[in-house]
């Protein structure tokens, strides 16, 4: 209950990534982190094991019947989805995406001048939510709408914290965090609902992701429900801006600890981008900020456990798994396991030079996760992430302000228990002080 993500990692790496039943009481899932039962349960056996149960019920009374669900709407919204979240239609809205980060980070610098300290978790989400907001939603919400949503999604997430680790508790006992969690969902609702009223009668033809799902068309040829729409939006609006956002956050005190990384990543940046502003044309030469994110991502990713529930008695690597039984795989495990990473608790971008890759398992490294229900923003993100630290860095060297250890909270996103805060110092003044 102390800290339950690093608790299932050192679970993983005992049992050296071989099957473990977790004794919790009345509730005994299964810990999977061998990168073969992961593929299996992710990709080669899928329909066995559904994003159902008790684990999902928290999350259902905010994401809905959506993506993240499963059979028809899941299939239904991923047909209207997947065609929006390509390298192509990505590369077709960075501009705009980069233009909104450079104006957001822009208003940072009143922080760098006074020498007041920023909270690092509440500005990656800030910068992240107004880009990731025109994706969604075009033109059609106002930045006070768009800052509504942002602290009523991050409320959502983390005031289910309690549900998420005693999910077998009843919902007719009122658990902590409870009426900050419903109070956030009607927040989300008071946003959304009016917008996708809006952008049904303007009909529009845009690219944004709330005028392709009021075009779209159910099996029977009928217009998707409005529900359905809110409950899409609110499943990419997550994977989208809180996942990208909160796994940034864990990037500045990784730097500070590894001031040799963040150098190479500032030169990068300083040779690439200059005094900026970071555009697209710049994240094919970023190559070492790619390095960083990847490896960010296996450390700390943002999706740390994936629930799943077997819907009929198997095998995973010889333990009996009866039908009805939860299974937790956790990449936040796996990507610790001795056997298939040297030194994993160590940060070194190193690992993913594209010249000295060496072959590992697919399963292996899954931050996006795996098999039919990938993650759709993983294109997204590796256009997005890029961009904002780039943005970033060639304006100001962030310091850290706050001793850690930073240890993970146990919500929805992987986020830092402990607050963040950093300095911005400005590039040029940051420079003449290191001369």
């Amino acid at each position: 209950m102390k800290d339950p993500v690093n608790a299932l990692a050192e679970i993983g790496r005992q049992a050296g990534g071989e099957v473990v039943r977790l004794d919790l009481g009345l509730f005994r899932p299964y810990l999977v982190t061998h990168p073969d039962h992961v593929q299996q349960v992710l990709k080669s056996d899928w329909t066995n094991y559904r994003r159902e149960g008790m684990f999902w019920r928290p999350l259902r009374r905010i994401l809905g019947a959506s993506i993240l669900g499963e059979g028809k709407p899941w299939e239904s919204s991923r047909e209207v989805l997947q065609p929006l979240f390509t390298r192509r239609y990505i590369s077709s809205i960075a501009e705009e995406m980069a233009k909104t980060i450079t104006l957001r980070i822009q208003e940072l610098d009143r922080y760098a001048l006074s020498g007041r300290l920023i909270d690092a978790a509440e500005e990656m989400a800030g910068i992240v939510n107004q880009a990731v907001i025109r994706v969604l939603f075009g033109d059609r919400i106002t930045r006070a709408d768009g800052e509504r949503l942002a602290p009523a999604y991050d409320t959502a997430a983390t005031s289910i914290n309690f549900r998420l680790l005693m999910p077998f508790m009843p919902y007719s006992v009122r658990v902590p965090g409870d009426r900050a969690f419903m109070k956030a969902v009607e927040t989300v609702d008071d946003v959304l609902f009016p917008v996708i009223r809006k952008a049904r009668a303007d009909r529009s033809d845009s690219l944004d992701v709330i005028s392709a799902l009021c075009r779209a068309r159910g099996e029977d040829g009928a217009e998707i429900g409005d529900r359905q729409i809110r409950d899409d939006l609110v499943s990419v609006y997550g994977a989208a801006s809180e996942s990208t956002a909160m796994t940034l956050t864990w990037l500045w005190p990784l730097l500070d600890a590894h001031p040799q990384v963040a150098e190479r990543l500032y030169e990068e940046i300083d040779r690439v981008v200059g005094t900026g502003p970071a555009v697209p044309a710049h994240v094919p030469e970023l190559r070492y900020t790619r390095m960083v994110l990847q490896e960010l991502l296996r450390l700390y990713p943002a999706g740390w456990i994936f629930p799943r529930m077997a819907t009929r008695t198997a095998e995973i690597g010889g333990t009996r798994v009866k039908a009805g039984a939860q299974v937790l795989i956790s990449p936040y495990a796996t990507h610790r396991l001795d056997g298939f990473w040297e030194r994993p608790l160590e940060f070194d971008p190193e690992r993913f030079a594209p010249e000295g890759q060496e072959r590992r398992h697919k399963y292996s490294y899954f931050p996006f996760g795996g098999g039919p229900h990938q993650c759709l923003g993983q294109h997204l993100f590796y256009v997005e992430a890029p961009l904002l630290v780039a943005a970033i860095l060639s304006r100001f060297r962030p310091t850290l302000a706050t001793a850690g250890p930073f240890t993970p909270s146990p919500a929805a996103s992987l986020r830092p228990r402990e607050k963040i805060a950093l300095k911005l110092v400005p590039v040029r003044r940051a420079m003449g002080e290191a001369l």
